[in-house]
């Protein structure tokens, strides 16, 4: 059987947003060096696991091996834009059989629902970028189960998961990464 390895991927508010009230990302959460961090890490996945929404949203120029996560789909469905999913009639194995035979790294760029699925499975590491300073009232938060008492970085390490070392990378902006890891095995 193939090995995968789970890589959550987001940028969020200093309250834990990664869109607005429509589910839309503002511009406060956009920086160009997070942006090309992020794009490198896209090209070492074996399949990238998203949303509808932002499959929709933001065009496969890529053309990166996507695996939409929805309702929408009927289990398995290969489609000339993605392979489609509905967890709720395909496992995750199937699909990822079907999508990364070999295995490799699964990168999960989000939104919420897709973060909320592999909070469950189990990430191998979360790449959280924060955005300091932006704060989106009303918002879309990375995990449904964030809150005023309970960050993004409080479930991570619920499940686990260590955080490294802060990483700038954007200074001026106030824009760092944490990875956050499962321990190694002993």
């Amino acid at each position: 059987m193939a090995a995968y390895a789970f890589h959550g991927h987001a940028i969020v508010s200093d309250d834990d947003m990664i869109a607005d009230a429509e589910g839309n990302m503002p511009e406060a959460l956009t920086n160009a060096a997070d942006w090309r961090r992020f794009q490198r890490e896209l090209d070492r996945a074996a399949a990238i696991v998203l949303g509808r929404h932002g499959h929709e949203a933001h065009a496969n120029v890529h053309k990166r091996n996507r695996i939409v996560l929805s309702s929408q789909a009927r289990g398995i469905e290969r489609r000339d834009d993605a392979w489609w999913w509905n967890p709720a009639d395909a496992p995750l194995a199937e699909i990822l059989a079907k999508a990364a035979p070999r295995g490799g790294i699964v990168s999960v760029p989000g939104g919420r629902r897709v973060f909320d699925y592999f909070l469950d499975v189990g990430y191998d590491e979360f790449h959280l970028a924060r955005a300091r300073g932006v704060r989106i009232p009303g918002g879309v938060p990375v995990f449904s189960e964030c809150s005023a008492d309970r960050s993004a970085e409080d479930l991570l390490a619920a499940r686990g998961l260590l955080p490294y070392p802060i990483d700038i990378l954007d200074a001026w902006a106030g824009v760092s990464v944490t990875i956050w890891r499962t321990p190694p095995r002993r």
